[in-house]
């Protein structure tokens, strides 16, 4: 139980990653937030959470919108009394887009849901954090945001962002109790992959050139083990830093 009494708010939640977290955090003792798009898809993962003696309520957030970032945090305070972990794991690719084929529409989308949601959502714990002395924040990045051609160039730029605000908000925040770190997972079974919907021939090209030096495709309970960890006590001394999930993909 490493997370008894703990309350997480976790964001794309009703599947993948965010799902596995979801569950595996109110195994360990929390009460977790469960938000996605959907109200009933999140209520899916509460069903399974609850099933197996968990406790934790579902929200349908759209993470691009101000006011459901603010709503998911006050419903978590008013329902559970307090926030101690975050987990800003929402996002969607960009169908490899190029540069030079980029939209600003596009470009922006990307950021709002990648980017700026993260941001959003740790401006919005960060006093809750300091008035306890206490919290954790973790995001989930990508091997897009280490390397140079994983995605198209909104997703890469939007996860190299993410890792460097993960490593701004580690650092200033760390005196005050607060610890901010990111994932970066490889290729993992999630259904992210169904925000591909008209791949670039050229960009998608280009990014699956090192797909045959992949050693394994992760599951989503890996990266939750992970997050598991980054949110636990065992993790007390790690902050602002990146932890590569990839199976070694970024080794070679």
């Amino acid at each position: 139980m490493r997370l008894e009494n703990k309350v997480a708010v976790i964001t794309g939640a009703a599947s993948g990653m965010g799902k596995a977290s979801a569950i595996l955090f109110a195994k360990e003792g929390a009460k977790v937030v469960v938000s996605d798009l959907r109200q009933d898809t999140a209520q899916l993962t509460v069903d399974e959470i609850e099933a197996a003696g968990g406790t934790a309520i579902a929200l349908a957030v759209d993470v691009t919108r101000e006011e459901d970032i603010q709503h998911m945090i006050n419903r978590a305070i008013s329902t559970y009394g307090t926030v101690d972990i975050l987990v800003n794991n929402a996002g969607i690719m960009d169908n490899f887009v190029p540069a030079e084929d980029l939209t600003d529409e596009l470009w922006s989308r990307i950021f709002d849901i990648n980017t700026t949601s993260v941001m959003r959502a740790t401006r919005k714990v960060l006093p809750i954090f300091k008035a306890k002395g206490s919290g954790v924040i973790i995001n989930i990045a990508s091997n897009g945001g280490l390397n140079g051609s994983r995605a198209g160039a909104a997703y890469t730029a939007s996860k190299h962002a993410v890792v460097g605000f993960t490593r701004n908000v580690g650092f200033q925040y760390a005196t005050l109790g607060i610890r901010c770190n990111a994932i970066a997972p490889g290729a993992v079974k999630t259904n992210i992959n169904t925000s591909i919907t008209a791949p670039n021939p050229f960009g998608q090209q280009q990014a699956m050139l090192g797909m045959g030096l992949n050693p394994k495709i992760g599951e989503p309970e890996e990266v939750a083990a992970a997050a598991l960890f980054l949110a636990s006590d065992e993790a007390s001394f790690i902050n602002g830093t990146v932890l590569v999930a990839d199976g070694g993909w970024s080794a070679y």
